[in-house]
């Protein structure tokens, strides 16, 4: 059996439709019962439970051998990196007698040591941690999510404008969240004992003209990317709700992104998804 941490995510859904159509049995695990609904209907089983709660997810994790863990991402209105350590010291705890025997991990490229690097920091303990324990563990680095990009499609239709914290002809690496879902599903059906460390980003590396470009070609109007200055960094996302925390750990991270400090796969595994057709479908969405 396997199980599913952040099954009704952009990522979970993919796994679990991956896992689906290869008829594997699993366990969705959810905190919101509405949420679940979908894949009820569809025949998988729904363990409802806060990430918390370290003996329910216990109890859950001892009805199968194989687990998708994705900590979930804390709101940015919290302290985000104090909030991630407390729900992913649950999961990890969790885990001890709980007859799970393989996990597949989603962490981050830049996961690295060190205080004041938001997720990055976190996801880092957590590799260290699953491998101290006597689990199969296999890690995917994945790169910048396109997903991110979906708060940008409200101002990109009504000012033809793209905000982004980095320069605009910066090329990242990106993938999309079906990429990786569908990755993370093959890597949970291999051979009990089969581990690795593996990066995930898509055909190629996209700036942030690429995803005002993508924008402006699906949505038939002319769209631009605009950066931002560093020394606004912290107040323009203080005002899109993050706190103060969140806020600085979000420019930190954008600070390690832009001076390339981390360590950088010279071959990663690419997924297929273009930009553009991950816009295209993101427009494509009912609202």
């Amino acid at each position: 059996m396997h199980i599913l941490l952040g099954g009704t995510g952009h990522v979970g859904s993919a796994v679990a439709r991956t896992l689906l159509e290869h008829n594997q049995p699993l366990t969705i695990i959810s905190r919101d019962p509405k949420k679940a609904v979908h894949w009820k209907d569809q025949g998988v089983t729904v363990a409802i439970a806060d990430v918390h709660d370290t003996e329910a997810l216990r109890a859950i994790f001892q009805t199968g051998t194989r687990l998708f863990l994705l900590n979930p991402p804390a709101a940015p209105s919290t302290d985000t990196v104090a909030q991630e350590r407390q729900s992913l010291s649950s999961i990890l705890t969790a885990l001890d007698k709980s007859g799970i025997k393989k996990v597949v991990a989603l962490s981050t490229y830049g996961a690295q040591p060190g205080e004041g690097v938001g997720d990055m920091g976190v996801l880092y303990e957590m590799e260290q941690q699953l491998a101290s324990k006597k689990l199969s563990t296999t890690i995917i680095r994945a790169a910048y999510y396109m997903s991110n990009w979906d708060m940008s499609l409200p101002t990109a239709q009504q000012e033809g404008l793209v905000r982004t914290l980095y320069p605009v002809d910066l090329p990242l690496p990106m993938v999309s969240p079906d990429d990786i879902g569908q990755f993370a599903a093959r890597l949970m059906m291999e051979p009990q004992d089969t581990t690795g460390l593996y990066y995930l980003e898509g055909p190629t590396r996209y700036s942030s003209a690429d995803v005002a470009a993508a924008f402006a070609q699906v949505l038939n109007r002319s769209v631009v990317a605009q950066a931002i200055g560093r020394a606004q960094w912290v107040p323009a996302l203080t005002g899109l709700g993050f706190s103060g925390p969140a806020a600085a750990a979000m420019a930190a991270m954008t600070d390690i992104t832009l001076n390339q400090d981390y360590e950088r796969p010279e071959a990663p595994v690419r997924g297929h998804t273009t930009l553009q057709a991950y816009i295209q479908q993101l427009v494509g969405q009912p609202s």
